[in-house]
């Protein structure tokens, strides 16, 4: 056993029962950006969150104790992604990514956007020409340290 084949298990049962993450984030108390990450592999559940997990997906108690496990956060298959909605954040990245950066440096000063203290917010709006897809990122601003 370990946490790829819990993950596996949980993708599985989801697909077999017709939940969504909205509904289980719900029973978890969590928001559903955080509650699919964690149910995906890269956050780690505690005891009574992992205890609502299990209980949804019918895990086994050593699976249960797997969602625990601080896991290998930002593991890809590849390191470009082939997936079309990855790859999409892969070439915004490459291509606003230097702008990013220079209008965080700017506000901001020398520094990092963290990504522990983070908060994403991922919300459907409506549009007559197609909806579109809203992404709020949220990180707290970690200055560089002199010594």
């Amino acid at each position: 056993m370990n946490r790829l084949l819990v993950t596996e298990k949980i993708i599985s049962t989801k697909v077999s029962i017709g939940l969504n993450w909205a509904d289980i984030a719900k029973k978890v108390g969590s928001s559903k950006e955080w509650v699919t990450a964690a149910c995906l592999g890269q956050m780690t559940f505690n005891e009574s969150q992992a205890a609502i997990v299990g209980e949804i997906f019918d895990l086994t108690d050593e699976e249960v104790k797997w969602l625990q496990v601080v896991p290998s956060k930002g593991t890809l298959p590849t390191a470009i992604p082939t997936d079309p909605v990855l790859y999409r954040f892969y070439e915004m990245l490459n291509v606003y990514g230097s702008t990013l950066k220079a209008l965080i440096h700017e506000e901001f000063g020398d520094g990092i956007m963290s990504a522990i203290d983070f908060n994403m917010d991922i919300q459907r709006e409506e549009n007559n020409a197609g909806d579109r897809v809203k992404i709020v990122l949220s990180g707290k601003f970690l200055p560089y340290k002199q010594f």
